[in-house]
């Protein structure tokens, strides 16, 4: 191979694995690779305004494409400004590649300005951590990321990228990563002893997760679902796992207290598990939730997961997509047989006099196009959204995860790059929008058709839930909400400060606006927000 600076070759290895965007914030000791980005045909640098916006950005173009996402952060600092949203993509197992520059090798024992360990700073928040220190190893780091970011348990991979390794010569071949197979199903014993544990249940629960949506396997969930007659609950289900219009689903169970979780599963004789992890509550219980005669059975690619804090009867460290087909199969030859549900949705008309975010989800359901992609990050204003816009294409809704406010607007933008003819929607609350307020110049930029919509309540009225469940736990008297939970004074002018940043925008302060509102989001040529009042 002809030998060539690492700077040149790290783009060789992007396109051997189709990766053609990177999503960053430039900084000094990655000038050396920025500036060969813009000779490179068919290669888009996204800039973001902050290292945050350009996680959230690959984190919602990463989900969308079910592919790497690439992101290039500005050493030390970059990195701690994006460690929250990393431990969202973590959490939420995005199989994002994170690249960061520093000075160099030989400068190590001279603790000089922006000088940090990189890798100790992003280990907790990643899948991997690692460090180039020879040119002669730059391509197969990199390919190890894509490797370990794309085998699930999927997840984020940083490495750092020294200049000075960058700018010597390497004669590495550029070519495709190898991602392994983990199409895997259990022996046939081991499926005998799942489906013995199912069958006699009277009444059995399926909570589920989004190991389901990256096996693929909604079809084959929802077979067994019928077949057992089981409740299904999401458990930490931030994508389309199950049409949720199905009248097994039961919704999400929460992940805040474990109290949520405990009555999900207080009756159950029979749990499965497929794709998730149990419980991911803030406030978890320490005792089991599942009744002492309850018999579990886990199927998930993730081995960490499957018993970390609850005993199981049946462990399976499988795919679900063949394991729940495998498991179908013995259960129709035992007799249950598949129902086939045909599932029907007809929208509601809203009230009056509902909530204004209610009607403004009614009136989206009626005007978007069938390809209407959300990505919502809510919160509060959820439940009025989802009554009219219920999850039921894969590949079509995407949830907050993490815990980490500030992905509603980025993320929209990032799932509008993947998905350019699809209408992308991106919902947030006026606390989260305010973590990525940035983002719009990038939607701006880039001249994205990406619409926005921030519920604008005045308060971090999450907070005032939890704290009023705080109070109840405690037997403290209900009193006025911590002032710290107020975001009305000053009031922030959300029209003016998108259109500051090259983004149109109307504010929605009443019913009779909704209807025009709607009209001119999805009409308008470009990026667009509407501020709508909830609150």
């Amino acid at each position: 191979m002809t030998a060539r600076p690492g700077k040149v070759a790290i783009f060789e290895q992007f396109a051997a694995d189709g990766i053609t965007k990177m999503f960053g914030n430039p900084g000094t000791v990655e000038q050396g690779f920025l500036d060969v980005v813009d000779r490179l045909p068919g290669f888009e640098y996204v800039l973001a305004l902050q290292e945050t916006v350009a996680i959230a950005m690959a984190d919602g173009y990463a989900r969308a494409t079910a592919g790497p996402a690439l992101v290039q952060l500005h050493t030390g600092v970059g990195l701690g400004n994006g460690i929250g949203m990393l431990y969202q993509a973590k959490r939420g197992h995005s199989p994002l590649v994170v690249i960061a520059g520093e000075a160099g090798v030989r400068y190590d024992a001279m603790d000089s300005q922006m000088a940090s360990d990189l890798v100790a700073m992003a280990r907790p928040v990643t899948k991997h951590a690692t460090r180039v220190t020879h040119p002669g190893s730059l391509l197969r780091v990199l390919r190890r990321a894509v490797k370990i970011a794309m085998t699930e348990p999927r997840g984020p991979v940083f490495v750092a990228l020294p200049m000075d390794v960058l700018d010597a010569d390497t004669t590495e071949p550029a070519v495709p990563s190898t991602i392994p197979s983990r199409a895997v199903v259990p022996v046939a014993a081991e499926l005998d002893r799942a489906v013995e544990a199912l069958l006699g249940a009277e009444r059995p629960v399926v909570l589920m997760g989004d190991g389901v949506s990256v096996s693929g396997a909604q079809a084959e969930l929802t077979a067994v679902a019928e077949q057992l007659d089981a409740p299904v609950w999401g458990v930490d289900n931030s994508e389309l796992n199950m049409d949720a219009a199905h009248p097994l689903y039961r919704g999400q169970i929460g992940h805040m207290f474990g109290e949520n979780s405990a009555r999900a599963v207080a009756d159950a004789d029979a749990v499965l598990i497929v794709g998730t992890y149990v419980f991911p509550e803030v406030f978890p219980l320490l005792d089991s939730p599942f009744r002492a005669d309850a018999r579990i059975v886990h199927v998930d690619l993730d081995d960490y997961e499957i018993a970390k804090n609850f005993p199981v009867d049946v462990a399976l460290v499988a795919d679900p997509k063949p394991t729940l087909a495998a498991l179908s199969e013995r259960l129709t030859a035992a007799g249950r047989a598949p129902v086939r549900t045909e599932v029907r949705w007809e929208p509601t008309e809203p009230q009056r006099d509902a909530p204004l975010m209610e009607l403004f989800a009614a009136e989206l359901a009626r005007q978007a196009p069938a390809d209407l992609v959300v990505f919502d990050e809510a919160l509060t204003a959820s439940p009025s959204l989802l009554k009219h816009l219920p999850p039921r294409v894969p590949g079509n809704y995407f949830l907050t995860r993490g815990g980490s406010l500030g992905i509603g607007i980025p993320g929209a933008i990032g799932a509008k790059m993947a998905r350019p003819e699809a209408e992308v929607v991106g919902f947030t609350g006026d606390g989260g929008s305010m973590y990525t307020i940035q983002a719009l110049w990038t939607a701006a930029r880039h001249d994205l058709a990406a619409r926005f919509v921030i519920c604008n309540n005045h308060r971090y009225g999450l907070l005032d839930l939890n704290i009023e469940q705080y109070w109840g736990e405690r037997g403290i008297e209900h009193h006025d909400f911590p002032g710290s939970f107020d975001l009305s004074r000053p009031e922030i002018g959300f029209v003016e400060l998108a259109k500051s940043l090259g983004v149109d925008a109307v504010r929605v302060e009443k019913a009779s606006q909704v209807e025009d509102a709607v009209r001119r989001m999805l009409n308008h040529n470009g990026p667009f927000l509407v501020d709508l009042l909830t609150g």
